[in-house]
């Protein structure tokens, strides 16, 4: 049988991304792994976006709209995972109801008023700074986008922290909740903020500051609502992130 490991590494790529890869094994111990290592394939991923933006700025096109291709081919990559997250998540807690109401409209496949304003505000904000980014050149676009991605990423491992229960008996939160050690998160942003500055400079550090705090509040504040964490809450938090990122180290 395949050990955790492996399983893990297998299942951060066929989980998060549309890359056809099977996983060997799905189980608690090997998508554990697969949390704690998938903020590699997020950089990965940001590193390839921030160079088709910078790419396409190079041939001719407006930042936006490099900015919008490379956002668009980038939930294309993730098969819109984490923002159908996002959009769950904001209807269920724009409901203002108890926590079983709240996961019951979390399920509904529906997409109510929240979840198109916060898709929208998200997506333009993420096309926007990216673009803007790529109009600095290709190096700038790729090291900011691996961050984003990279800290997007880096944000399930605290929303998995131990301690932390999952919200209902199946699914991803309940796969994975509990399964990171506390320290996980913060060695992912010191790792990834590091790694970007000798490009983005102190931006870095600041992007990297941004997404904690916004991960940190969106995290407690789900947690408190729906009584634990679901796969949304780690979907949403991945997406605002990713926001934060790019929104602060375009400034």
């Amino acid at each position: 049988m395949t050990g955790p490991v492996r399983g893990g590494l297998a299942l951060a790529v066929a989980m998060f991304t549309v890359v056809p890869l099977r996983a060997p094994r799905i189980d608690r111990a090997a998508a554990g792994v697969a949390v704690a290592v998938v903020p590699v394939v997020g950089v990965l991923l940001g590193t390839g976006l921030g160079a088709v933006a910078a790419g396409l700025v190079a041939a001719g096109a407006p930042g936006l709209l490099a900015g919008f291709v490379a956002v668009g081919l980038g939930a294309a990559a993730t098969r819109g995972l984490h923002l159908d997250g996002l959009a769950d998540l904001a209807d269920g807690l724009g409901g203002h109801g108890d926590a079983a109401r709240t996961l019951a409209i979390m399920r509904d496949p529906g997409v109510g008023a929240f979840a198109v304003i916060w898709l929208v505000v998200v997506l333009a904000v993420q096309a926007t700074a990216l673009g803007a980014l790529a109009e600095r050149g290709v190096l700038v676009a790729t090291v900011a986008g691996g961050l984003a991605l990279g800290l997007g990423r880096a944000a399930f491992a605290w929303v998995a922290r131990r301690g932390v229960p999952a919200a209902s008996p199946d699914g991803l939160g309940a796969l994975v909740a509990g399964t990171q050690p506390m320290w996980v998160a913060p060695a992912w942003l010191v790792v990834l903020a590091g790694a970007a500055s000798p490009v983005l400079e102190l931006h870095a550090v600041g992007a990297a500051f941004a997404a904690a705090v916004v991960v940190v509040v969106a995290a407690a504040h789900a947690r408190r609502r729906l009584g634990g964490v679901s796969g949304d809450v780690f979907g949403a938090c991945a997406e605002l992130a990713v926001t934060a990122t790019l929104g602060t180290a375009c400034l």
